[in-house]
């Protein structure tokens, strides 16, 4: 079984709503996400997680991920246009994520959402994962200041971003990770030290009770003649990994509370100094942080502080909107919508390795395109 979680801002329906109405779908992994968008405001938001399910195999299993998002996409949709007061009838158009993520689980997502857009008489958008993260922010602090750097931060990403205007120019990659992801990392090392799935969740809360100074975990890539903004948590989960096992041979009971404070720790002191280095560099004063790791809570207070030190607005989306959700998707189709872009065909299809370069993935050329250049 699914488990459901909604958040709302409710609406009195099609007459409430300012602008045009969108519809986001998101099914890149193991959430099954609708999400309602009018002129910037969220309308309703709900989300159909199938975690429980691949908990007992310390991952994402999938096929499994794809059969729940089966089952889910319809009484999610149907409980999103009931929390906003409205029917499928008063949508003005449908955005899904069509990439990266799951090749089985994007393929749900995305035919579902071409028959609704199909009975709603309505233009498709397809969207690219990642910017829907950055979108996000958006729902809540408002349009994005232009420019601004974004850090990614998730289970499969870990991308440092400048950003422009999010649906009319390129985003530029000013670094990502060169083998595991942080989310990834914490996903790992929670296994090895017997934290359950998923991990980074996990960590957080071993972490309220050790010290974050008991374990010297190593800084991947700061050294002098790295690259500033590359990101590498491969090395950081060995050495994690290696520390645990010193201490199960010699029989000690495993400090895992102290283990995860240090981990977490390290990973928030890379994040953070990586960023804000680039907000110098590009003389940029908004920092942006989005994704499932936003939610850890040193990485958000670390942020913080490296931010209000540096005279650096720093911008976090609340905690509902850090992890996978139809809401950041329906937050892209909005803006591609209020920018003129032109819609997909309803040919369109996945691209499960999409590379973040635009937030639509599609086409956008016509009378009132989107600007690509």
């Amino acid at each position: 079984m699914c488990n459901y979680t909604h958040c709302a801002q409710r609406s009195e329906g099609a007459a409430m709503a300012q602008g045009r109405i969108v519809l986001g779908i998101e099914s890149s992994c193991d959430e099954t996400g609708a999400g309602i968008v009018s002129d910037g405001r969220l309308l309703a938001q709900v989300v159909a997680s199938s975690m429980d399910e691949h908990a007992r195999f310390g991952g994402v299993v999938p096929e499994i991920a794809a059969r729940a998002h089966l089952h889910s996409f319809t009484p999610v949709v149907r409980e999103a246009l009931s929390q906003a007061g409205l029917r499928l009838s008063d949508l003005d158009a449908v955005a899904v994520t069509t990439g990266p993520g799951l090749s089985g689980a994007l393929q749900v997502g995305l035919a579902g959402a071409k028959s609704l857009a199909y009975a709603a008489g309505v233009p498709l958008y397809g969207v690219h994962h990642l910017a829907g993260h950055v979108a996000a922010d958006t729902l809540e602090h408002g349009p994005l200041p232009n420019p601004c750097v974004v850090l990614i931060v998730s289970g499969g990403h870990t991308s440092l971003l400048l950003v422009r205007d999010l649906v009319r120019d390129p985003i530029l990659h000013l670094g990502d990770t060169v083998d595991d992801a942080a989310g990834e990392c914490f996903d790992k090392v929670a296994r090895v030290f017997g934290l359950p799935y998923p991990g980074g969740p996990a960590i957080d809360r071993a972490a309220r009770a050790g010290d974050p100074c008991t374990v010297a975990f190593p800084r991947p890539l700061t050294g002098a003649k790295d690259d500033p903004y590359a990101f590498s948590f491969s090395g950081l989960k060995t050495a994690a990994a290696r520390w645990a096992e010193r201490h199960r041979q010699t029989g000690e009971e495993l400090p895992v509370a102290d283990g995860a404070a240090s981990l977490q720790e390290a990973v928030a002191d890379v994040l953070t100094r990586k960023a804000l280095a680039a907000c110098r560099a590009y003389a940029v004063s908004t920092l942006v942080v989005v994704g499932g790791v936003a939610a850890n809570s040193r990485v958000r207070e670390l942020a913080g502080e490296r931010c209000a030190a540096a005279g650096v607005e720093l911008r976090v989306p609340p905690l509902a909107l850090c992890t996978d959700n139809g809401a950041m998707i329906a937050a892209v189709g909005d803006l591609l919508v209020r920018a003129g872009a032109a819609p997909a065909q309803l040919s369109v299809s996945i691209d499960p390795s999409a590379p973040l370069e635009y937030a639509a993935l599609h086409p956008v050329a016509g009378p009132r395109s989107v600007r690509v250049a």
